[in-house]
């Protein structure tokens, strides 16, 4: 890959997400703080912490995801976009996991229960049929932009390489007794790590993406390979992807371990 270049960070963009995210928290607080009972304001910061964030936090956040996956379905697409309404400098939303240089020698590394893992090219994932799309990239820190992205299906890629599944067979979404419960994935220098649903792993927007505006991604963007959700927040679309893995457990999520939702979808 050309992009072998460690990514050149702007001096402001790390202390900004830092001090948007310290803002918000503190509206958070505040606004809590300004809403209920002083009582239960005392119980809630007294509270033990659970994944993260304060217990009554994490339970309003997994009630919100039960809510949410009632919802969901494969048919239930987000919006789309003509190609010339894409914005043609796409917005970074992120360095964690990519500080150092492309691996000249990437692989994707996939485990499988009781088997070698499976190492794949960027060839191997380019032999499988192209898909594009044009969307609306949402970030969790509040802002949008269209964007377009080209790679293979995530769906037809478990297909055909029977990933996802216990039995070792093709995944089927009518068969969700076979299915695992959770994909993760994690950059090579494992700084950067998310589980995902495997509903929303299938979805029929779930890319691996391998381009964005018909050029190959760069560096800041997640190069050689990159996961778009169009179904979930900028934070559970992981650039350059070095391991995946299925389990019934939730993986380990980088920002569910700081109080996000795990979740996280639109």
């Amino acid at each position: 890959m050309s992009q072998s270049t460690e990514p050149k960070l702007p001096e402001s963009d790390v202390p900004e997400s830092a001090v948007r995210r310290k803002v918000l928290q503190s509206f958070g607080l505040f606004a809590l703080a300004a809403a209920v009972p002083v009582g239960v304001y005392e119980w809630i910061t007294h509270s033990p912490k659970l994944r993260g964030i304060k217990k009554p936090f994490r339970q309003v956040l997994d009630a919100n995801e039960q809510v949410a996956r009632t919802y969901f379905s494969n048919t239930h697409l987000v919006r789309t976009f003509p190609v010339e309404e894409a914005e043609k400098k796409a917005r970074v939303n992120g360095y964690d996991g990519i500080r150092t240089p492309v691996p000249e020698d990437w692989k994707l590394q996939i485990d499988r229960p009781g088997t070698e893992p499976l190492m794949l090219t960027i060839d191997d994932i380019k032999a499988l049929p192209k898909h594009e799309i044009v969307y609306e990239f949402k970030c969790i820190e509040g802002w949008s932009q269209v964007q377009h992205w080209g790679g293979a299906r995530l769906s037809d890629f478990l297909e055909h390489y029977k990933l996802g599944s216990k039995s070792g067979n093709a995944p089927s979404p009518d068969n969700t007794d076979d299915l695992f419960k959770y994909m993760g994935m994690e950059t090579p220098d494992k700084g950067y790590y998310v589980g995902i649903d495997i509903e929303s792993a299938m979805h029929p927007q779930t890319l691996l993406a391998y381009e964005l505006n018909g050029e190959p991604i760069n560096a800041p963007h997640g190069a050689p390979l990159r996961l778009i959700i169009p179904v979930k927040y900028g934070v559970k679309n992981l650039k350059r992807i070095g391991r995946m893995f299925f389990s019934d457990q939730r993986p380990p999520d980088f920002w569910a371990e700081r109080g996000y939702d795990y979740y996280v979808g639109l």
